[in-house]
């Protein structure tokens, strides 16, 4: 299985299909496999890079506290890694927020930006929620953190089919790189003190900001907060989506990110 070492940690990593590269972030608690239904889309158009942020999946876990600001640091060393000069960058939920840190350090770097179901800060309010989230978990088990996940992710719709439920719940349960409760906490953690409000309004490579109509997660008015701060930046809500559009609405999700890069492309550089 590839790795990379990138900014002092072990980065797992897929690279699938030819094309310009795409750079794919994934949010809390996720790994490559939350990717798979959206990359027969994206690798039949573009060289889409996939990978496990630390504190998760097949990459290293670490002990102390982190910010936001490192883990897109280890995905711009994961890059130079991959010898990708530069790239379209996607990020979603807490992806999204590791993708506009990496957009603000390294901007000439970000063909594009796509931030779905994302944030660009909650302040004290963000970060009560996520200490009383913090405390919850880890007195919760397995099957426990996994039910709320897909309760605060999946839609009312989605849960009406209890075949896909149950089946969906054994993948996760029967992941064979499980994420420890205390790796949770720390991208959450991590997650809670991300503020990039005062500084998005500096980025000028074309940017589509992604909301879900039906998010409980990361309300959409949060995606909208992103796109208000951003000139020039496209917003799309996809209509009955929940926070996991990438397995609920992988459809519309991928026709929305792919459709934008490529009215990107087409349109010539100020």
């Amino acid at each position: 299985m590839p790795h990379l070492k990138a900014n002092g940690q072990e980065l797992y990593y897929e690279v699938h299909g030819e094309g310009e590269p795409l750079l794919c972030v994934m949010g809390l608690a996720a790994d490559t496999l939350t990717w798979l239904p959206a990359l027969p889309a994206f690798s039949a158009r573009h060289r889409t890079v996939i990978f496990d942020n630390r504190d998760v999946g097949q990459s290293s876990m670490v002990e102390g506290p982190y910010e936001i600001r490192d883990m897109a640091q280890d995905a711009l060393a994961l890059a130079d890694g991959l010898e990708l000069e530069s790239f379209h960058l996607l990020g979603v939920s807490m992806g999204g927020a590791i993708a506009q840190e990496m957009a603000l350090a390294a901007p000439e770097r970000a063909k594009t930006l796509t931030l779905a179901v994302s944030f660009a800060g909650s302040g004290q309010y963000g970060r009560k929620r996520n200490e009383n989230w913090s405390a919850r978990v880890q007195h919760m088990t397995r099957e426990q953190r996994v039910d709320e996940l897909l309760l605060l992710t999946m839609s009312e719709e989605w849960f009406e089919d209890t075949g896909t439920v149950e089946w969906l719940r054994g993948v996760i349960l029967n992941h064979p790189h499980p994420q420890p409760p205390e790796a949770f906490v720390r991208q959450l953690d991590a997650s809670s003190r991300h503020d990039t409000r005062s500084r998005l309004g500096s980025l000028s490579m074309p940017v589509h900001v992604i909301g879900a109509e039906h998010d409980i997660l990361v309300p959409v008015w949060k995606s909208a907060e992103i796109a208000e701060l951003i000139p020039g930046s496209k917003y799309t809500v996809l209509t009955g989506a929940p926070h996991g559009i990438t397995l609920e609405h992988t459809e519309e999700f991928t026709a929305a990110v792919l459709d934008f890069i490529a009215e990107a492309g087409a349109v010539p550089a100020a």
